[in-house]
Formats: C-alpha cells, sequence, structure tokens
C-alpha cells in the first residue's frame, strides 16, 4: 500500500506541475505581469504548500526534527537538486533585473536562521519575525515587481479565468500528490529504521520538494527559465519565512544541535552558489547542473553519518 502512495503521489505531482506552470504563464501574459515575479509569488509559494503542511503536522505531533528538517532539506534540495536536473533539461537562462534582490532576500531569509537556531528552539516571537520579513517581502514584490520581458511563447494565450483554474486545479494536485509520496515514503523509511532528522532532511524534504521539480522541469521543457528559477527562490524565501514562522507560531519547536552545525551551514553554501551563478553569468548550463547533482548526493551521503 505505501508504494501505491507513491506511485499516487508522483503522478499526481507530474500533471499538478504542468496544470501549474500553463496556468501561471497564462496569467502573467494576461495581466502583463513579469513572469519572474509570478514564479516567485504564485507558483513558488504554492509549491510550498506541502511543506507547510508538513511542517505543520509534523510539529504538532511532536516530531520537531521532521518539522525543521523538512524545511531546510527542502531548500537544500530546491537548489541542488531540483536547478541541477533544470540545468539538464534546458540551460537556465538567469534574466531579470530583480534577481538582485530576490536572491538578497534569499541569502536574508537564510542567514537570519543563525541566530533563531543558536537560541535552540523557535519560539513565537521568532516566528513572528520571521513572518513579518516575509510581509515586508511580499510589499516589496508587489510594489516595485520589476519590468523583465515575458521570455517567448508561441502558445495561444489562455482566457484569465481558464489560466487562473488550471492555477487552482495545479495547486490541488500538487498538496493531494505530496500528501500521498510523504505518506508512502515515511512509513517505508521507518520500517528500515532510519532517523527522524534524517528522514525530514531526505525523503520528506525531497518528497515535499516534488512540486517544485515538476514545476521546475515542466517549466524547462516549456523553455520557461524565469518561472523555473522563480519558483525555486521563492519556494526557498517562503520555506524560511513563512513556513518556519508561521509553524513557530502554532507550537514552538526545539532545534537539534545538528541543524545548526553542519545542515543550515550546507543550505547557506548552496544559496550562496546560486545568487553567485544567478548574478554573475548568463545562464546555468548542463555541466554546472551536473555538479550541483554530484554534490547534492555528497551531501545526502554525509547527512546519514
Amino acid at each position: 500500500m505505501d508504494w501505491l502512495f507513491l506511485l499516487g503521489g508522483l503522478v499526481a505531482l507530474f500533471f499538478g506541475g504542468e496544470a501549474l506552470v500553463r496556468g501561471a504563464v497564462g496569467v502573467a501574459r494576461r495581466l502583463v505581469i513579469p513572469p519572474l515575479l509570478i514564479g516567485l509569488t504564485v507558483v513558488g509559494f504554492g509549491t510550498s504548500t506541502p511543506e507547510l503542511l508538513v511542517s505543520v503536522d509534523a510539529a504538532m505531533r511532536g516530531v520537531p526534527d521532521i518539522a525543521i528538517g523538512n524545511i531546510v532539506g527542502s531548500n537544500i534540495g530546491n537548489i541542488m537538486l531540483i536547478v541541477g536536473l533544470s540545468a539538464l533539461v534546458w540551460p537556465v537562462r538567469t534574466l531579470g533585473g530583480t534577481l538582485q534582490r530576490d536572491t538578497g532576500v534569499m541569502m536574508a531569509a537564510a542567514l537570519v536562521l543563525i541566530p533563531v537556531f543558536w537560541l535552540g528552539a523557535m519560539g513565537r516571537l521568532s516566528g513572528a519575525v520571521l513572518v513579518a520579513g516575509l510581509i515586508a517581502y511580499l510589499v516589496w514584490a508587489y510594489l516595485k515587481p520589476g519590468a523583465e520581458p515575458a521570455e517567448d511563447d508561441p502558445a495561444p494565450m489562455l482566457p484569465l479565468w481558464q489560466a487562473a483554474l488550471w492555477v487552482a486545479l495545479g495547486l490541488a494536485a500538487l498538496m493531494v500528490g505530496a500528501r500521498f509520496l510523504v505518506d508512502g515514503a515515511v512509513n517505508i523509511a521507518r520500517g528500515y529504521g532510519v532517523s527522524e532528522a534524517f528522514i525530514g532532511l531526505t525523503i520528506v524534504a525531497v518528497g515535499t520538494s516534488l512540486p517544485e521539480l515538476a514545476t521546475s522541469l515542466i517549466a524547462a521543457f516549456r523553455r520557461q527559465s524565469e518561472i523555473a528559477i522563480g519558483n525555486i527562490i521563492g519556494s526557498n524565501i517562503f520555506n524560511v519565512l513563512g513556513i518556519l514562522g508561521v509553524t513557530a507560531l502554532i507550537a514552538p519547536i526545539p532545534v537539534a544541535g545538528r541543524f545548526l552545525i553542519f545542515d543550515l551551514p550546507v543550505m547557506i553554501a548552496a544559496s550562496l552558489v546560486l545568487t553567485g551563478l544567478l548574478l554573475l553569468r548568463p545562464r546555468i548550463g548542463r555541466l554546472t547542473g551536473i555538479g550541483l547533482l554530484l554534490a547534492y548526493a555528497a551531501y545526502v551521503w554525509a547527512a546519514q553519518a
């Protein structure tokens, strides 16, 4: 039964990602909104919904290592695994005048976790600060969305209502698919006696990041680089400021020492590498994608030690 959950979750995630990208691009074209902003908000935040559900549920059940590991592991996987695979599918173009702002927010969100984790627990005050940071970022992004031109898309323009419907259906399918996949993966992993921290950092993190994976890969196939990269940046921002913030507000959680010593530094380093790639290079090519995938494999190997 657990394997059926895994398979069903993967199928739902694939179709959900296709629907979400189709709808998001349609909304961007109809409303003349820069695709990068759509990727950062509707797509990036929408595909992070599974992380929110899993982390809140884990915190309320008294499993803090899964709640925190889910977020930290998802951000690491988003950069090393998803950007790496997306670059293999099609080299990612690093367009957009707002990239400097958005990557800066992503880096700031990663660095702010150092003092939060150093305290040894995430209380409601920490959660309120993170959520306030997310609200400030959203207002900033809305007021100054940038003026990036959309990439060429020969497909006919969808009516606004139809594009919005695709977005809604995509998000619904992603949430259902992620839930099925994570339930199956956790049950299978626990059957082999794997630690909760490792489950959260790898199996749960990758499982809840599959919406981002499906969305970014499909965007790469459609050569919508701004949607693909905006999805990753937006998800990483929302994971830290939104999901950890809301989780701490609902159920304050302790932070295990390993996250501060090992996993958070890896997340910060990965964020720094992505920032450098986006700001200093015209595109992320296949060779760089292979390097990111090898780095992720090395991290997973080290995480189980």
